[in-house]
């Protein structure tokens, strides 16, 4: 199996001149990434240990890259540290990974040591300017194997406590060149990253590049709040693919910034992270009639995406997550263990294959308890992940998304989807986002809206559309929706908000009303 090195390499040999990266301020060619990776690569030799963790404290600029690769040539796997954490969150990381050295830069570097980082602190913009060592990276080279870490992601936390996932180099290939295999990617294509680092949808952008030869394209946070600079961005650089949060995308249907300006040279849109609302979708393949649109399905501990399905235009508003890649095992099962295949019922998903993640670093405990030996074929079977997620088949055999098992509550002795009950809501005039909160204590359902319709009229229409025991008590309509760093509505924000009985994030306006 070839490693991510090894396509790097080969890119570069092909494509020596042609730009790889590029940030908005500086760009680097596939020859430039490659010299800076080998000399990060070759100074970290020095200072870390084989196959140990490299925290990776910067910006998110095309000099990162480097910074990742060269940690694996140096035989180790990087994580990411995103600047935007809380300082006391990234002091608990590092304690975890029992850090001896971090690479950083400028003010981040400085942060660090103010905040008594005990380990060294090694400058990027002068551990770059070293010279390449390739007789011992060569060494480091035959004694890597296809098991070893390529990269650490923590989890967001919205299902318990962080942990970190540790996906070996193995995997990463056996993602990428399937995602490629199956969507046509080419050396002509330029990828609009959207996702920051810590967040797994990055690593597709960079597969895709790196494998392909495909330009990557760094878009800066701020634009987000930016539509308009946003869209004059992916058109200036000629954008033709986006493997975006769900989220992401309605940020920029919801501004109506596709009434400015339309990328008209983007031809393939990815989507995750979340259900994307129909509504939403609904704007971007007007605009966009002949782009091809895709959702993609699969928690970070199965390394990316498991399925996948291509919008056609024949949905009626649910979008199905698909069918399971040619070399993903994906299926239901139900709480006695048994599979299940009737269409409409109900199962916990999960995982097979060669690309599943290694679990989680330095806890076997969780590991175990996720990663199974999978029981529902002969026995000594391979090893699944139980997602935690709900899923079903529809008539077409389609698998569909309900939810996850920590989303489920019991109102008025019914078990309901806060999902489903976002989607039927999702689904109404006026309504742009919609997140809805139970509180078991009180015993009352709220849903947190961004939209043109008052509290009055969603509360109309929710009792034509939804079943007593769905509709929400109170419905109270934001200026803006929460968004976490990976893009994804922020329930945090929200469940603070709930319990202080106040607005904590912006202070936007807000309505309400009584269900």
């Amino acid at each position: 199996m070839k490693s991510v090195l090894d396509y790097l390499e080969e890119t570069a040999l092909r494509y020596p001149e042609k730009e790889a990266v590029y940030d908005g301020r500086r760009g680097y060619t596939f020859g430039e990434l490659l010299e800076i990776s080998r000399r990060v690569g070759s100074f970290l030799t020095r200072v870390c240990r084989q196959r140990s963790p490299v925290p990776v404290f910067m910006e998110k600029r095309s000099e990162t890259i480097g910074a990742f690769f060269g940690a694996a040539y140096a035989g180790c796997f990087y994580v990411y540290m995103n600047p935007e954490l809380p300082q006391k969150r990234i002091r608990e990381r590092l304690e975890f990974l029992e850090a001896d050295v971090v690479i950083a830069e400028g003010d981040l570097a400085r942060r660090l040591k103010e905040d008594g980082f005990a380990g060294r602190v090694l400058g990027f913009g002068e551990i770059k300017e070293k010279a390449a060592d390739l007789e011992v990276l060569g060494f480091y080279r035959l004694q890597m194997r296809p098991e070893d870490y390529l990269y650490g992601m923590f989890t967001s936390g919205s299902t318990g406590v962080p942990k970190l996932v540790a996906v070996s180099g193995g995997a990463a290939v056996e993602f990428g060149e399937e995602f490629i295999r199956t969507f046509s990617f080419g050396s002509q294509d330029v990828i609009g990253n959207q996702a920051p680092f810590d967040f797994d949808v990055s690593v597709k952008d960079l597969l895709v590049s790196v494998f392909c030869g495909a330009r990557l394209v760094l878009i800066p946070s701020v634009m987000f709040a930016t539509p308009p600079a946003l869209l004059d961005y992916l058109c200036e650089n000629q954008v033709t693919v986006l493997i975006w949060a769900a989220s992401a995308l309605c940020v920029v249907s919801a501004a109506r910034g596709l009434e400015y300006r339309v990328p008209k040279e983007i031809r393939k849109i990815f989507f995750s992270g979340e259900i994307m609302p129909f509504y939403h979708l609904k704007l971007w393949r007007e605009a966009l009639p002949e782009t091809e649109f895709v959702n993609l399905y699969g928690p970070t501990e199965i390394t990316c995406n498991c399925t996948y399905y291509r919008v056609d235009g024949t949905e009626d508003g649910v979008i199905p997550i698909g069918r399971a890649f040619s070399n993903r095992e994906v299926f239901l099962a139900d709480e006695g263990d048994r599979r299940i295949e009737a269409v409409g019922v109900t199962g916990e998903i999960c995982v097979g294959g060669k690309a599943l993640s290694s679990g989680y670093y330095r806890n076997k405990k969780e590991t175990e308890k996720r990663f199974v030996r999978n029981v529902f074929e002969e026995p000594g079977g391979g090893i699944i992940y139980r997602t935690g997620d709900m899923g079903h088949y529809d008539e077409n055999r389609q698998l569909c998304f309900d939810g996850r098992t920590d989303h489920q509550i019991k109102r008025m002795g019914h078990r309901i989807e806060l999902e489903e009950v976002e989607w039927e809501l999702g689904c109404m005039e006026g309504m742009d986002r919609v997140c809805c909160l139970y509180d078991s204590r009180t015993k009352r359902l709220t849903a947190y809206y961004v939209g043109t319709a008052s509290p009055g009229e969603l509360r109309r229409l929710g009792r034509e559309r939804l079943p007593a025991y769905m509709c929400p008590n109170e419905f109270i309509r934001l200026k803006f929706m929460p968004l976490n760093k990976n893009g994804k509505i922020d329930r945090g924000s929200l469940e603070q908000y709930r319990m202080r009985e106040e607005i904590c994030f912006g202070r936007p306006r807000f309505d309400s009303g009584s269900c």
